[in-house]
């Protein structure tokens, strides 16, 4: 049953492209919106390129949201447009991200996913939560939400997590019958899309989002971390789960069907080799502060051994087949695009104007913060990557803090969650596109999403975080 089931995921990467003859009109209108923005004069203080990497930025998200093209498609238009609009200096200036360490790290991830499911481990684990949700539908959600905590503990990374839950899960939906495109299988894809990722930033070693804000933030220990983001990130998880729940709730009032009691089956060889494999690597990730490997290299690690004769559990070929290069170039084509933002001064130039609109608040502090929440909006949909945005929000963030006599570091950790929480296509998310490329979510429905959990960001900083970190002793008005 693995090898079929299987086949038909690799069906479904391609999904998504389906919904492209739907959107076609946008095509046009976003070319023509993107040509007068490279042909209108800058405004003040906007270089030449970073105006035209802005050009180039509205296109790709237009088309990545509209999926008016399929989306590894609208990454070679990307990469085209960076080069065509003279946004870099060079194709190899445009072909950027593909250097990046972090699209291999996502490969290897993909890789331990299908394995998972390759070695039969992914419908193991499908028919055990299937069996203890006793044909409740919501009871098979809770199970979902409860392992987000829990295995963040042994796989912090969320990307890793979504790569291989989001096998099992797709295995047990197949068992079950529920059709891909059925509330409750939207319900589970949505929740591994979007709220997974949320429980890796309680940890300070949880992955890209608390090292790189916390290094920006500066004089953060790891037990602080933990205690000034539970609660918030707790806050996010509930609201976030709560309201996949309400949109998709015609899902949980369907009985999933029982399944035939039998005595599990002892692990295979290439269950077993996977399980190590795994483990491995998640070892590698979590004593990370003791080696200092980057994360893509336990991940290219398992992925080597993961295709080794003998060692692996499946070919080469199988992944070259299975693996959904889609991931791949869209991930690579928004770094690429990231990096030209930030090189081209189109990132600085946004945040300097939120520079000049937000010290007009500096009488109320709580206003000051929820002006950052705002302004954060137009960063995170312009800057695809997140390491971008937080090197683009959190400094200028804290500045408008220091300016305003209002605690810097409460203000870096207020647009870290406003950007961390939002998904508005999956080129932001190495975990988005994991789960984007098997069919169940169109980019239209992740927007949609990520407009809601924009309000619910914003509702939580200002009346969950900021009441408890000052109930911390962490103060609000430094002057």
């Amino acid at each position: 049953m693995s090898d079929n089931v299987t086949g038909q995921t690799s069906t479904g990467v391609g999904a998504p492209a389906r919904a492209g003859s739907n959107n076609f009109w946008a095509i046009p209108i976003l070319l023509v919106l993107c040509a007068v923005l490279v042909a209108i004069p800058a405004p003040a203080g906007l270089p030449e390129a970073g105006k035209r990497v802005l050009a180039v930025a509205v296109l790709a998200i237009g088309l990545w949201c509209t999926e008016a093209l399929p989306a590894g498609v609208t990454s070679l238009v990307l990469i085209l447009a960076l080069v065509l609009t003279g946004a870099v200096s060079g194709f190899s200036q445009a072909l950027a991200g593909f250097a990046d360490p972090v699209a291999y790290f996502l490969i290897g991830v993909l890789t331990l996913g299908l394995a998972v499911s390759r070695s039969g481990l992914a419908e193991r684990v499908a028919r055990f939560f299937l069996r203890r949700s006793r044909g409740s539908s919501r009871s098979f959600y809770l199970q979902l939400l409860a392992a987000f905590p829990l295995l963040t503990l042994i796989l912090p990374s969320a990307t890793t997590r979504t790569g291989i839950l989001v096998h099992v899960y797709e295995q047990a939906l197949e068992i079950a019958g529920v059709a891909r495109r059925a509330p409750l299988a939207r319900a589970i894809m949505m929740a591994l899309n979007s709220i997974n990722r949320l429980a890796s930033t309680v940890l300070l070693t949880g992955g890209i989002t608390p090292v790189v804000s916390a290094a920006l933030i500066g004089g953060i220990y790891w037990s602080q971390w933990l205690l000034l983001m539970s609660v918030p990130y707790l806050a996010l998880l509930v609201i976030g789960s709560a309201s996949i729940y309400v949109i998709y709730r015609d899902g949980f009032e369907e009985r999933l069907p029982p399944l035939p009691v039998s005595a599990p089956k002892p692990l295979s060889g290439r269950e077993r080799r996977t399980i190590v494999i795994t483990l491995c690597a998640s070892a590698l990730w979590l004593t990370d502060a003791f080696h200092h490997f980057h994360p893509a290299v336990p991940a290219v690690l398992a992925w080597v051994l993961i295709l080794s004769p003998r060692i692996g559990v499946m070919s080469w070929g199988e992944f070259e087949r299975d693996i959904g290069w889609t991931n791949f170039f869209v991930l690579a084509s928004s770094l690429s695009l990231a990096k030209a933002l930030v090189a081209s001064g189109a990132a600085a130039w946004m945040a300097g104007l939120i520079v000049a609109q937000v010290p007009a608040f500096r009488d109320s502090p709580v206003l000051v913060i929820a002006a950052l929440l705002v302004c954060s909006v137009p960063i995170r949909l312009l800057i695809p990557n997140i390491t971008g945005f937080l090197a683009t929000a959190i400094p200028v963030a804290m500045s408008i803090g220091t300016a305003a006599s209002v605690n810097p570091m409460l203000c870096g950790l207020a647009v870290m969650i406003a950007g961390d929480a939002v998904l508005y296509y999956p080129a932001q998310s190495a975990s988005s596109l994991a789960v984007y490329q098997r069919g169940y979510l169109s980019g239209p429905e992740i927007f949609r999403f990520g407009v809601w959990m924009t309000l619910i960001a914003f509702v939580v900083v200002l009346a969950v975080a900021i009441p408890y970190w000052i109930a911390l002793g962490e103060p609000l008005r430094t002057g």
